[in-house]
């Protein structure tokens, strides 16, 4: 059974709606007036204001006459999270190897919500795709490491989050019909590995394999991406899986 969850007494409502704030803002909507947080992030218009003027005060949002946006400041939150975090310093050292002994790029990720967050990656010189770097946020149904890390839920859980998604179109070779995603899930779960094929990005070719702790528990994904140009997905399996997969095992004693 999951563990509860703390009483609401013991939370901080005015930091989850900070929060919530600064999360408003994305790549599609960078620039936002105090009405668009406002419906976004389900607060009155009022609250939305005192949000937004005090994170202008603390110097992470700028405004700009009746419109507001984030500065570099907002960086140092994640900045945190890769400077103390153990996952990104032992997963790190084991891209660089892959990437500089395979000539392609390499990359680790985590679930968050509908999307897999990048936490550690490589290029080994090779310009690839612009998700691959820390910080990045891609869509979980249809990159390589999220489709893994979907495969380690129970499957009722990935039935779950599969039918609470939109599952929207990257490319056209993306998989948004739920019982193929479903059939696809299976596959990554039964085969340990997942392959996307210009799913993500047309041109973009990725291998992933889970990253599992000590306990056998999935913390993470890890995969090796190539531009399809380069490598068929038949040569990406048979030249890459095995070194994927001898960094798995690495890992799993570290982590």
């Amino acid at each position: 059974m999951p563990a509860p969850g703390p009483l609401k007494r013991d939370l901080v409502a005015g930091l989850e709606k900070g929060l919530a704030v600064i999360e408003a803002f994305d790549q599609e909507r960078p620039r936002l007036t105090i009405s668009e947080v406002a419906v976004r992030t389900g607060l009155t218009r009022a609250a939305a204001r005192r949000y937004l003027l005090t994170l202008t005060h603390l110097g992470f949002v700028s405004q700009d006459r009746k419109m507001f946006a984030l500065t570099p400041r907002v960086l140092r939150l994640g900045q945190s999270y890769m400077h103390s975090a153990r996952l990104p310093r032992i997963v790190e050292p084991e891209l660089h190897k892959l990437a500089f002994a395979l000539k392609e790029a390499s990359a680790a990720g985590v679930l968050d919500g509908g999307d897999v967050i990048c936490i550690a990656a490589t290029s080994a010189g090779r310009t690839v795709s612009p998700s691959l770097q820390p910080g990045a946020r891609v869509a979980a149904h249809c990159s390589g490491n999220g489709r893994v890390l979907l495969a380690a839920l129970p499957p009722e859980q990935a039935d779950a989050w599969i039918q609470s998604q939109a599952l929207q179109a990257c490319t056209p070779h993306t998989i948004t019909d739920p019982q193929r995603l479903r059939q696809e899930v299976a596959r990554a779960r039964s085969l340990g590995y997942a392959c996307i094929d210009q799913e993500l990005e047309l041109g973009l070719r990725t291998l992933a394999v889970p990253l599992h702790n000590y306990k056998g528990e999935v913390v993470a994904a890890m995969n090796i991406s190539t531009h399809a140009s380069r490598l068929s997905m038949e040569q990406l399996v048979a030249q890459c899986l095995p070194p994927l997969l001898q960094a798995q095992a690495h890992l799993r004693m570290l982590l």
